[in-house]
């Protein structure tokens, strides 16, 4: 177990999740964006891009903070159905911005995925517990607090973000076991697929059905009794962090239930859960910093840092 976290901000208005439905906070309603759209809008770019390992994709972009005090980290992780079909960093570029501002440092990775070389179980995983180690390296050179890590991630990034934080807690005949991951003092995840196993018996199709986890968990050439032991974040339980699962109540890419139902099992296990359902936003307002939940989001993430 970590030690203990401050609770998250008052602004935030909500309670942890137990086994009752998760509460929704009014927003203003407004028609789901969609990423083409969030695309489509001007963005700013990172301070810098660093390299994790030696694949062209292992890498991240770190925005730094203009004042000179050591700043709080934001590990970013997009989503993208863990395909690499689909877009990448990007999709995190506008929020990194905006937190930046707010005077976090942000670590925005990218990693290889399904369709990449290397892409899958275990490359996928590797690549985020690299790229989330890698922040001992870069620390001291630009100012960061170790001490005040939180990871993030969007859709299947939020999968990612919790496996990330979880990785003490992996079976010790995992291959992705390693002695002494980074320890974070929580997680954030946006419209995130927290549980690999339910998402892919009830899911929707919008990420390529069951073929997809398939593809991430190794299903070919895996001799593993439990192909999820080491990769879906239930099995992991408890983490020990404190973890935000925040849905948009018109998602039907990853409908609130899925996160409702993983805090409920996290609080059960004994983790300091919460799951926060927005009225009125679906799967992109979510890492839009103009949308009218974004006010809610930060919230979360100052819980996390103070």
């Amino acid at each position: 177990m970590r030690p203990p976290l401050t609770v998250l901000a008052a602004s935030l208005s909500v309670a942890a999740c137990m086994s009752s439905p998760a509460p929704v906070d009014p927003v203003e309603t407004r028609t789901p964006i969609t990423f083409s759209q969030l695309l489509s809008q001007p963005r700013a770019s990172a301070d810098f891009r660093i390299a994790y390992g030696a694949d062209p994709l292992q890498f991240g972009e770190l925005w730094i903070p203009k004042s000179g005090r050591r700043h709080p980290v934001i590990v970013l992780i997009h989503g993208g159905c863990w395909r690499a079909d689909l877009p990448g960093v990007e999709l995190m570029d506008y929020m990194a911005a905006d937190l930046r501002d707010r005077g976090y440092a942000v670590w925005n990775l990218e990693y290889r995925r399904i369709g990449h070389a290397g892409g899958g179980y275990p490359g996928t995983f590797q690549d985020i517990a690299a790229g989330l180690d890698h922040l001992r390296a870069l620390g001291p050179q630009y100012g960061l607090d170790l001490r005040r890590v939180a990871v993030s991630g969007h859709s299947a990034g939020g999968h990612l973000a919790l496996w990330g934080a979880a990785r003490d807690r992996l079976p010790s005949t995992s291959p992705l076991r390693i002695v002494g991951p980074l320890p974070v003092r929580g997680v954030v995840t946006l419209a995130g697929i927290a549980d690999l196993t339910a998402y892919r018996e009830t899911g929707p199709d919008a990420c390529g059905g069951p073929s997809t986890i398939d593809a991430l968990v190794g299903v070919q050439g895996r001799d593993a009794p439990n192909i999820f032991a080491d990769t879906s974040p239930p099995a992991l339980l408890p983490l020990g962090d404190r973890q935000i699962l925040v849905s948009g109540a018109l998602d039907h890419i990853v409908p609130p239930r899925f996160g409702q139902d993983y805090a409920a099992a996290a609080v059960s296990a004994g983790d300091p859960a919460t799951s926060v359902v927005l009225e009125g936003a679906g799967h992109f307002e979510l890492v839009d910093p103009t949308s009218a939940v974004w006010p809610r989001i930060v919230a979360a993430y100052a819980g996390l840092l103070g």
